[in-house]
């Protein structure tokens, strides 16, 4: 159980329920983590409100958003988040495998432009402030400006998410690490 208790969908405020309701509906398992947003509406309102945003234009390639989020929460040890992120990693091509390595040097089923995207979650999780311009000019030959800004921007709030995740000790859903298994991940592979 969380620290903090749950929300109910009828316990929000009118204006933020619908996002409380298409956030557990359309985005995924998340349900425990928005119960626990939903004790501030402004940030159920933004922050989850955004992630959807996001989903609905869909600038990035879903492989190379679940390969910054699978990276980041594996540095920061987070086990909801990876037990969330890897089955939606495997869905857009990725291999179990290279779900549990993906902070290994080599990811042999990873081309070049998954390993910069995974680089770079690195550097914008542990070296924010050191990042060189060759990291920028190799991303350019292969996202625009917009989808730089919003990959940066996804590490970031990912880290963030991991964080509050932990802080707070959400729980992670019925039927989540079932998904996580009929993938071919283990149990053993989650940040303890």
């Amino acid at each position: 159980m969380a620290r903090v208790s749950d929300i109910s969908a009828a316990e929000v405020p009118d204006e933020v329920r619908p996002i409380y309701e298409r956030y557990a509906r359309d985005y995924g398992p998340f349900l425990n983590q928005v119960k626990v947003f939903a004790h501030r509406p402004p940030a159920l309102k933004h922050i989850m409100g955004l992630l959807l945003d996001f989903a609905d234009e869909a600038v990035l390639d879903k492989r190379h958003l679940e390969i910054a989020l699978v990276t980041v929460s594996r540095l920061n040890e987070c086990r909801y988040c990876v037990a969330h992120h890897a089955p939606r990693a495997i869905e857009h091509g990725l291999t179990a495998e290279s779900v549990a390595n993906i902070l290994d040097e080599e990811i042999p089923s990873f081309d070049r432009v998954d390993h910069l995207v995974r680089d770079y979650a690195i550097a914008v999780t542990n070296q924010w402030n050191m990042i060189r311009d060759k990291m920028f000019d190799d991303l350019r030959q292969h996202f625009s400006e917009e989808q730089i800004v919003e990959l940066t921007l996804r590490i970031a709030l990912c880290g963030f998410f991991n964080r509050f995740n932990d802080a707070l000790q959400i729980d992670i859903e019925d039927g989540v690490l079932e998904d996580l298994l009929s993938t071919g991940s283990r149990i053993e592979d989650l940040p303890t």
